[in-house]
Order: C-alpha cells, then sequence, then structure tokens
C-alpha cells in the first residue's frame, strides 16, 4: 500500500466500529468508513474530545452532530499547498488527505521531465491534483461538474499562493469535454481521472463506474500527446481492484504508447494501531525512461 508520512496538518488518530477518527489542523472528526470493520476497543479521552461527528440515516444520507464550536471553514497545508477545509452535508471536507502519495509522484514527474508538460485533470473536485501539478510548472485544466467545485478548487489556488499558474478552470461533464478536446486537436501530456462511483448519464439515467470506467479510460486516453508523461486513474470503488485497473490502463494506453504500469492500494497510517486504512486504489501509466 502507497501511503505519504509527510502530513503535518492532518492525523488520522484511530480507526473503530465503522469510524475514523481524523485531526484537521487543531479540529477533531469523527466519519463513518467502511472499510473499518474491526470493533478495537476506544479510548474514551481519545474519541470523547472530537468537535463533530457524521452520524448515517437509516434513510439514507446523514448529518453531522457538533459537540464543541468551531469555525465554518478553516486551512490545512501540504508541504507549499494550503487547502480550505469544510465540513459537507455528505461527510466529506473537502480534501481527500491520502491523495498526497499521488500529489507527490505527478510533481515529481514534472518536475524531472525537462519539458514543459500540460496536465488534463477530470473530475477535479476542489483541485488536489490542480495544484500539486501547477506547483511543480505544469500548464493544468481542470474539469468538473459542479460549479461549487471548481469554485473551491479556484479559492485553494488562491490559498496557495497559486492563482497567477496558467490553470484552466472548467465546469462541465468530463466525457462530453475530452470529446470536443479530441476533436478540436487538443492533446495533453498528462491526464488524471477520480470518477465517482455513481453518477447520472445526460438523460438522467443512472451509471456505475464499473460499467463504464473501460469506454471512458479508452476515450481519454486520445487526448494524449505524442510524447505522454503520464496517465493516472483513481478509484474508491470497491469493485474495481488495483490489478483490474491496471489491466484497463494496459489495454488502452498501454496499448497507444510504450511505458510501465503500476497499481497499489493508497491509504492513511492510523497512529493508535500502526495499520494502514485503505483508501482507494491508484493504477498509473507512466512513460519509460
Amino acid at each position: 500500500m502507497r501511503t505519504t508520512q509527510d502530513w503535518k496538518d492532518y492525523r488520522l488518530l484511530d480507526t473503530s466500529s465503522g469510524e475514523k477518527l481524523e485531526m484537521w489542523g487543531d479540529i477533531v472528526l469523527a466519519r463513518p468508513d467502511p472499510q473499518v470493520i474491526w470493533k478495537t476497543e476506544k479510548d474514551p479521552k481519545l474519541w470523547g474530545n472530537v468537535h463533530a461527528r457524521y452520524n448515517r440515516s437509516s434513510k439514507g444520507g446523514g448529518c453531522w452532530d457538533y459537540k464543541k464550536k468551531f469555525p465554518a471553514e478553516w486551512q490545512i497545508s501540504y508541504k507549499d499547498l494550503t487547502f480550505n477545509i469544510k465540513p459537507t452535508g455528505f461527510k466529506h471536507t473537502g480534501l481527500f488527505p491520502e491523495q498526497a502519495v499521488n500529489w507527490d509522484f505527478m510533481r515529481e514527474k514534472i518536475k524531472n521531465a525537462g519539458r514543459e508538460i500540460s496536465v488534463l485533470n477530470l473530475f477535479a473536485y476542489t483541485g488536489g491534483a490542480t495544484l500539486a501539478c501547477a506547483s511543480a510548472g505544469a500548464s493544468v485544466c481542470h474539469v468538473d461538474a459542479s460549479k461549487g467545485m471548481v469554485q473551491w478548487a479556484r479559492e485553494n489556488a488562491a490559498s496557495s499562493g497559486l492563482s497567477e499558474k496558467p490553470i484552466r478552470w472548467i465546469v462541465d461533464d468530463c466525457e462530453k469535454f475530452v470529446n470536443r478536446e479530441i476533436k478540436r486537436g487538443r492533446r495533453y501530456d498528462a491526464v488524471i481521472m477520480d470518477p465517482p462511483s455513481y453518477g447520472r448519464g445526460p438523460g438522467g439515467e443512472v451509471w456505475k463506474l464499473e460499467d463504464c470506467i473501460y469506454d471512458l479510460v479508452n476515450l481519454c486516453a486520445g487526448v494524449l500527446s505524442d510524447k505522454p508523461l503520464f496517465f493516472l486513474l483513481n478509484s474508491y470503488t470497491t469493485g474495481l481492484s488495483p490489478s483490474v485497473m491496471s489491466y484497463i490502463l494496459g489495454e488502452t494506453v498501454g496499448k497507444r504508447f510504450d511505458g510501465k504500469i503500476s497499481a497499489d492500494e493508497i491509504g492513511l497510517i492510523c497512529e493508535k494501531s500502526g495499520m494502514c486504512l485503505p483508501c482507494g486504489s491508484t493504477a498509473m501509466w507512466e512513460e519509460n525512461k
């Protein structure tokens, strides 16, 4: 499992009974996590110190139970990047800290490329990968269907001192955007994809990632330049193992370009137990050097 140990403003304190206890700067939050199926003893002093807990509803969704007063929004940093954090109604905070290991990979590849790099970040959320690539010197096209998420990403860029970097902020359906980019002849040296497990099509139909991921990756492979640097595919869908994701990249990007493919789980180290909490999987194609 790939993890980072470079976080200073984020800590995974403990995990037990379907919950994870996290520290975001000075704020302690308890949130549900389906991977935490073990039922180890919870230290009352540790777990009793939460600022807020997200409780699931039997009818679907859930809500925050606030135990202490704290700001509606605050900031945490990872190395030179600064993020605006705020609890949302869907249990999220606007950041997936396990992704830092992928940010480090992207930054190293871009800095060592020895040439100008253009990056297409799809399903880009609040911009963690966008900021990582821009800070390393790449030009980035940030695409997400949610106007609110793109605005949040722009605020993160401003907080990180990256507002003047060459970033295109696009609110659009990712598949439609890629089709238009291919028709326009625009190409990118790197593609990042972090699609949701479920979504809705143009006609409102519900789709599952497992049913369409191959076609989506194959489409996005068509927007790569003649000399691509990397293609990174991330997933939080339990049905997509790292091996399956690596096969998808091999049969799409790997059939078009010579390079190497790797895949693994990504996760966070729990301070109390020392265990690594699985937090999804990432498969990567990268150029041969």
